[in-house]
């Protein structure tokens, strides 16, 4: 027997840990004050093992969630666990400490409501709340043309998406730069990618956060799992779609040079440096392919093949 419940314009997949009541009821009332009807928006909170169960907190604001509690078993599965679940033709993902603005945001709905086809919305995030209401926006575009030309903001917070187009692809557990895997492959599944102005996501910075450890085996662990990432990915450039061959080779030497930046940022030692472009060598990812991607990565590429360039970048970065 088939439902005559309207599928929803958008899914809203929201994680948290953790986090604060009030942060989270914050992150709640951004969606609530959208401008889409009950019948357009699900909300689906995917609780990865907090202390503390919120749900009570959160119906108060809006009855109609989905709240799913799980063991702490990583962002990664909570997603995909939301992803599941969703029944919206679009998907939003959301850090439960987060919001969206709302101005901004609305003007990625009308994208999505007047410009047919749309497969996907890029806009931008800040750590500011306050935002101009005047926007520029740009496309279609395919995610291919996108990728070749662009630098990727590889957040999955910052987009809409319609979830269709995904297929099976899914969110990698138990890794960190998890975004960085997920988004250059979704990206090539899009056909019509809108690209605007807007700053339709305001994120913050928490302390203890996975980006600003102090602990050895964390940040082990994220260099490892960024060049496990970039490997992927050069496999998928490697033995994928030709069509998109060009596109992912640039984000590969993009995430190569992220990747040694990062050995200097957390290590500081030009030994460590030196290990990591060995690695990279194993793999023909060193040298930096000699590309005019951007005026950074022009620049870094003539630095990091100097020794006197290298210890400028370790004393600077």
């Amino acid at each position: 027997m088939m439902s005559n419940t309207p599928q929803p314009l958008i899914s809203f997949i929201v994680t948290t840990y953790n986090l604060p009541v009030v942060m989270l009821r914050e992150c709640l009332e951004s969606i609530a004050s959208l401008s889409l009807s009950p019948q357009e928006r699900e909300v689906i909170i995917v609780d990865d093992g907090s202390d503390f169960s919120p749900v009570n907190e959160m119906t108060e604001i809006l009855n109609d969630i989905i709240f799913i509690r799980q063991p702490n078993r990583g962002l990664s599965i909570a997603r995909n666990i939301g992803l599941s679940l969703a029944k919206g033709k679009f998907i939003q993902f959301v850090d439960g400490d987060d919001c969206l603005i709302d101005a901004p945001y609305e003007h990625c709905l009308d994208i999505i409501r007047y410009k047919e086809p749309v497969d996907m919305i890029m806009f931008l995030t800040s750590n500011l709340r306050n935002q101009p209401t005047d926007f520029t926006f740009n496309g279609p575009i395919s995610g291919e043309t996108y990728m070749t030309n662009e630098n990727l903001r590889a957040a999955a917070c910052g987009y809409i998406f319609r979830k269709s187009r995904m297929g099976e692809l899914r969110f990698t557990p138990g890794i960190y730069h998890e975004d960085e895997e997920f988004t250059p492959q979704l990206v090539l599944k899009m056909r019509n990618i809108y690209c605007t102005s807007a700053k339709a996501y305001f994120y913050r910075e928490r302390k203890g956060s996975i980006t600003h450890t102090d602990n050895e085996k964390e940040k082990n662990k994220r260099l490892t799992d960024i060049l496990k990432v970039i490997l992927h990915l050069n496999d998928i450039a490697a033995h994928g779609d030709p069509a998109h061959r060009e596109s992912m080779e640039r984000r590969v030497a993009q995430l190569s040079m992220d990747f040694l930046v990062n050995v200097i940022r957390m290590t500081k030692s030009r030994q460590q440096l030196l290990k990591a472009i060995e690695l990279l060598k194993e793999h023909s990812l060193y040298p930096l392919p000699d590309k005019k991607y951007t005026t950074e990565y022009v620049i870094f590429r003539y630095m990091i093949q100097k020794r006197a360039g290298q210890l400028i970048l370790i004393a600077t970065l």
